[in-house]
């Protein structure tokens, strides 16, 4: 097959893996318990895809126009989000709260990846494989949000953080808003704002993983 069509058919298999283990019970033949530490490998493991897929999409049909004079800065439309700027505070602010960006900015994706896809469908000018990057992305972003939910419920059933996180039913009454917001972007500042929370998410789970094994570098 094409090298594209075997990436992409790579991360169809990457994202069943994923499903697998959230899917797998003790006593199923096969099974084996997932430590913590395996939950967050996976995770990793999964955004780092989804944010190689963003690049190679964004980098071969929406190049990089930062450097055009006049042109106004991007605005993403979770820009509101508050999240940790730098890795210095993402390692001071409470475990509970940086897994409440993460999921926040997730849940923040569904819908507008969901919206793009049904957009671009009608671009002559994408080719199939291209087409189906961006399908597998919105794919893959959910299967990454249940991932780390189920990462989340591990952390708090071994006491790591808290039963409770505050603020996620508030920011699932703000989605539409959120959602339109997104909609109005332009395809190209879309994947770029895409690739920029993609690589925020996999960097606060890398962060998030260190600070819970301190034996692991970070």
């Amino acid at each position: 097959p094409r090298p594209d069509a075997a990436a992409f058919s790579a991360e169809a298999v990457a994202a069943l893996a994923l499903l697998w283990l959230l899917v797998c019970a003790p006593g199923d033949a096969g099974c084996h318990p997932l430590t913590v530490a395996d939950l967050f490998d996976r995770v990793i493991r999964h955004s780092g895809r989804i944010h190689s897929l963003s690049t190679a999409l964004y980098e071969k049909h929406f190049p990089s126009r930062d450097n055009e004079l006049g042109r106004p800065a991007r605005k993403c439309h979770t820009s509101g989000m508050l999240t940790p700027n730098g890795k210095e505070y993402a390692q001071k602010i409470p475990r509970e709260e940086l897994t409440q960006v993460i999921l926040k900015l997730l849940q923040a994706w569904k819908e507008p990846l969901s919206h793009f896809n049904q957009h671009i469908e009608h671009h002559q000018e994408l080719p199939d494989d291209s087409l189906s990057k961006a399908k597998q992305i919105s794919n893959m972003v959910h299967e990454l949000k249940t991932g780390v939910e189920k990462v989340t419920e591990k952390m708090q059933s071994m006491g790591i953080i808290s039963n409770s996180l505050n603020g996620m039913a508030s920011s699932e009454g703000t989605g539409l808003s959120i959602s339109n917001e997104a909609n109005m972007m332009s395809d190209s500042d879309f994947i770029h704002c895409f690739r920029r929370d993609s690589n925020k998410v996999q960097s606060y789970l890398k962060i998030l993983k260190c600070r819970i094994m301190p034996e692991n570098s970070c």
